[in-house]
């Protein structure tokens, strides 16, 4: 068996000019090996109009890993001469087959990996208790696992390396989009970070307090107070619409839906609004009492699909289905504690979390400011986070944007921030969201096209204009438009 070395140098030879290369087989490229990996299946699968090469792939680079990573390689004239990885969501636990084969159907050689472990759960991190490395594959390994092979596996295939690699994920694959960018920004030419949780564990200390809120006794926000507080948001701040479109302008204080004095229905008891304004404003740090990290934007509040589903559940019996109640206990019993008995909505929100924080922060959390090696390799980044995102505030990505942009001074020439009004977490909501991101990084990569004013589009051909943070979309003669760029203002979100 031919034994492939990540740097696949032999096979970028074959791809000189004036050299013909017969591709490989799918079922001969099953035999080659791979350092600390073996293939365990190779088969063509459809994909889009063509065929593709579908290649399963464990790789164990220490004794507790298990690393399940998929690698997709369009067969002959269908591949456009690119790679695409793709970044996982939650917990992870499963290798996203189904984009995979979305990704390669539109001519591109894609992989993901399942992060090294296996669930069906994605709020699940048990598989953490007792094992490091996993937690260190989670975080990072994986990814680079993913990268080596992918590449070497391409550059069998085809006899050649791609011509441009591309990084694009959202949520924990946005997280995993800026760890590439910080850790590894030799390996990828254009990223798309979207939602990203890469500040992780600090989005669990968000998620400490917003549950320690609900918890407490009358604090639980119901559909009833939910709806209620959505409909005051947006009479206040939306012009008429069904979404804010400029949250920076909106400031909402839920305190003016308190119950006045004999007063039942149609309002807010102390509790809730104290409740409410802990969703909205963040994790206070008890010894400061300073915001230490921002919460959710108003506005959707009562959507499907957005606190229902991440925060409360549906209703006070299921609130122990919320998502992010799950993610957060999980990560504390299993990440930062290592005991499954621990209780998160007991812990103490400012020395007790700074402890966990701390033990999960170097292995999971994306948040080096400093991407000089990745923009001096060419790199370009697009970021994009839904305003109205119910998991990931989207004021962490602006905190990030500002971060970096105090690091490095003007980001234009490689960064790109979009906030997108109404967005949900990584799309949904009740305005248009869709945007082909990954064809506005390929354009900006090789052609130059740095992306300016971009359209969402919706159902029924409705469709907004987006604007590069930190500009907002205006009313103009005839439409929409963005305002001249304009330095990004030098406060903290």
């Amino acid at each position: 068996m031919k034994r492939l070395m990540m740097a696949a140098g032999a096979a970028v030879a074959l791809g000189a000019p004036g050299l013909a290369h017969a591709e490989t087989s799918c079922a001969d490229l099953a035999k080659a090996s791979l350092p600390h990996a073996e293939i365990t299946r190779a088969t063509v699968e459809k994909a889009g109009q063509g065929e593709a090469c579908r290649i399963a792939v464990t790789s164990r680079p220490t004794k507790d890993s298990d690393i399940r990573i998929e690698v997709w390689i369009p067969l002959g004239q269908a591949w456009n001469g690119k790679f695409v990885q793709l970044g996982n969501g939650g917990f992870a636990g499963q290798v996203p087959s189904g984009q995979l084969r979305a990704i390669a159907g539109r001519g591109y050689a894609a992989a993901a990996t399942d992060d090294g472990h296996q669930t069906t759960q994605g709020t699940d991190a048990s598989w953490a208790l007792g094992h490091p490395e996993k937690i260190v594959d989670f975080g990072w390994r994986a990814l680079k696992e993913t990268t080596e092979i992918g590449k070497a596996l391409i550059a069998e295939q085809k006899g050649l390396k791609p011509k441009r690699a591309y990084f694009y994920g959202c949520s924990d694959g946005g997280r995993e989009a800026l760890m590439e960018a910080q850790r590894f920004p030799g390996d990828f030419d254009g990223i798309v970070a979207g939602a990203p949780a890469n500040y992780m564990s600090q989005l669990f200390g968000i998620s400490a307090a917003q549950q320690q809120a609900l918890a407490a006794p009358g604090g639980y926000l119901g559909p009833d107070q939910r709806a209620l507080l959505q409909k005051a948001a947006l009479a206040q701040c939306a012009d008429g619409g069904t979404f804010i479109r400029d949250p920076m302008s909106c400031h909402f204080d839920p305190g003016k839906l308190q119950c006045k004095a004999g007063q039942a229905d149609g309002c807010l008891t102390a509790a809730q609004v104290h409740s409410a304004r802990v969703m909205y404003e963040g994790r206070r740090d008890p010894r400061t009492g300073k915001i230490a990290f921002p919460g959710f934007s108003p506005g959707a509040e009562a959507a499907p699909n957005s606190w229902s589903a991440w925060v409360t559940g549906q209703g006070e019996p299921d609130h122990g289905r919320a998502l992010g109640l799950n993610f957060s206990s999980n990560a504390f019993k299993y990440f930062a504690f290592q005991d499954p008995s621990y209780d998160f909505l007991k812990m103490d929100l400012g020395a007790e979390f700074d402890r966990g924080q701390r033990k999960m922060a170097h292995d999971i959390d994306a948040a080096n400011p400093n991407l000089s090696a990745f923009k001096a390799h060419g790199g370009k980044l697009i970021q994009y986070h839904g305003w109205n995102d119910p998991a990931i505030p989207a004021r962490s990505s602006i905190r990030y944007y500002e971060d970096v942009r105090r690091t490095m001074g003007d980001t234009s020439g490689f960064y790109r921030l979009y906030l997108i009004p109404g967005m949900l977490h990584c799309g949904g909501g009740a305005a248009p969201t869709q945007v082909d991101w990954l064809s506005e990084l390929d354009g900006w990569v090789t052609e130059d096209k740095a992306p300016g004013a971009v359209t969402a589009k919706g159902a029924g051909g409705a469709s907004q204009l987006l604007c590069p943070y930190p500009a907002v979309a205006r009313k103009a003669a005839g439409g929409w438009a963005c305002p001249a760029r304009k330095p990004a203002a030098k406060t903290r979100a």
